[in-house]
């Protein structure tokens, strides 16, 4: 169904064409088309994955970017003149503010490296500046998308800076949607604070705790991931602009590749920086494969809470039953009254999704050769479907599940009065030993510990009552009897 979408967006039902040619012929361009020849060959090439560029418009804003700091170096040392600078300038301005986005119908799964969306962003940024030069578009010689756009640039420079400006872009909008899941979370922990619980090892009864602790631990959790990705964003702002074909900076001029930098610089307002080694930073894609790395960290952390938060929801009458999740709809087509919790079961498979496309992006990333690695399509793609996923699936967790949880006050503390994992308040008391037989003669009779404490004559009903104080039971505390 994808691939007949781009069919139709391509064709575009007209009978009015322009010829352009390159090294392998000529072909027909839809006259109202930005994009040329080369891209029309992208186009008909690959029918891959039936996602487009036109769908992530970062990554768009991110070509824009490296093309407009292009142009304004290139002016600076005197490879292209000051109308065509300014001409390029204003539409890759255009594009940065969201114009002209359906002139990119090429699918993000392609070969060569990423040449075609290079090629495809030349011809856009050309065909437009050479209308606003009041030019016709194919005139390429006012300017051209090889020799004037791409002038001092190869594919092999030009995409990775391209990727690095839309994943730095993905990941500022990304921010604020897992720091509001950060904040539902401590939300619910101070609302929890007083719900005693019983806390589990090995899913077996362990020792009480509050659910707010809970919370506040998948918090806390989150909130260190924040600082993993933060840090591996920052990676992004070190880029190659300058090294050309593969690292030697070929066809381009002296000062060119500083003046790159600080114009994007000026146009981002990030503190970018030329890589210290062209060469390596050519071939190499350690920044997305350390993105890629830490998404999959966090999701590895929001699939822990989410099988918790089910595991703490389950029954309600033969399961935990500790807390009850906003119910989204009906769960089963034969099971009259059955409700699902299907929100973090959707989150746990977004998890699985992008841990999945790290894997992609590690194989992709370890099969690039010598001076290039050609697999770069395949990472961008996966790294933007990656934030996209989380970025939405973080949403739906929040809204539809975490902000309208429920504790079943009443329960908890039922199972914590009733369970045999409070006789470890007991050790620093009356000793291992005698724990261990009050734990086991309860487990054998279904009796409780306190009433087998004060049976055994070990305790006073006093002396238990105090040990046994719900907030004595959370926090490291010196019990004086």
């Amino acid at each position: 169904m994808k691939i007949k979408i781009l069919e139709a967006m391509t064709a575009k039902t007209t009978s009015k064409f322009r010829t352009e040619s390159d090294l392998l012929g000529s072909k027909e361009v839809p006259e109202e088309a930005l994009y040329g020849v080369q891209t029309t060959r992208a186009i008909e090439n690959f029918h891959i994955s039936g996602n487009l560029m036109v769908s992530y418009p970062n990554f768009i804003k991110g070509m824009a970017i490296t093309k407009k700091a292009a142009a304004l170096a290139n002016y600076e040392v005197g490879m292209i003149t000051v109308q065509q600078a300014n001409a390029i300038c204003q539409a890759c301005d255009e594009l940065i503010a969201g114009q002209h986005h359906d002139q990119f119908p090429i699918d993000m799964i392609q070969g060569g490296a990423g040449t075609s969306t290079n090629m495809c962003a030349n011809e856009v940024i050309a065909n437009r500046a050479l209308e606003i030069m009041g030019h016709q578009r194919g005139q390429y010689e006012f300017c051209s998308p090889n020799d004037v756009v791409n002038a001092s640039q190869s594919t092999n420079d030009a995409y990775p800076c391209a990727i690095h400006m839309a994943m730095f872009l993905e990941h500022e909008e990304f921010l604020p949607h897992l720091t509001q899941m950060i904040d539902a979370l401590e939300k619910k922990a101070k609302e929890f604070a007083e719900v005693i619980k019983m806390g589990r090892t090995q899913l077996q009864d362990a020792v009480p705790m509050t659910l707010g602790q809970t919370f506040s631990g998948f918090a806390a959790s989150l909130r260190g991931e924040l600082r993993t990705l933060n840090s591996a964003a920052r990676e992004f702002l070190t880029v190659n602009m300058g090294a050309t074909a593969i690292g030697t900076g070929i066809c381009s001029k002296p000062g060119y590749s500083m003046a790159c930098i600080k114009a994007l610089r000026e146009i981002t307002g990030w503190s970018i920086h030329l890589a210290d080694n062209l060469i390596e930073a050519t071939s190499a894609t350690s920044c997305m494969i350390q993105y890629s790395a830490a998404m999959k960290r966090l999701c590895i952390k929001i699939n822990k809470m989410c099988n918790d938060l089910r595991l703490m929801s389950s029954g309600p009458r033969c399961g935990f039953n500790e807390i009850h999740l906003p119910e989204r709809q009906p769960g089963s087509s034969i099971m009259p009254g059955k409700v699902n919790p299907v929100i973090p079961e959707v989150m746990n498979q977004v998890c699985y999704k992008v841990i999945g496309n790290d894997m992609t992006i590690t194989f992709a990333s370890d099969n690039g050769q010598l001076e290039l690695n050609v697999m770069e399509p395949v990472i961008a793609y996966s790294l933007f479907e990656s934030i996209h996923l989380l970025t939405n699936g973080l949403d739906t967790l929040r809204k539809y599940c975490i902000e309208g949880i429920v504790a079943n006050e009443e329960h908890c503390r039922k199972l914590v009065e009733g369970s045999i994992g409070i006789v470890t308040m007991l050790n620093p008391i009356i000793g291992y030993k005698q724990s261990t037989k009050i734990a086991k003669e309860a487990s054998e009779t279904g009796r409780g510990v306190y009433e087998l404490v004060l049976e055994h004559n070990l305790l006073t009903k006093e002396q238990l009552d105090k040990i046994l104080r719900p907030e004595n039971m959370l926090k490291p505390i010196d019990i004086k009897l």
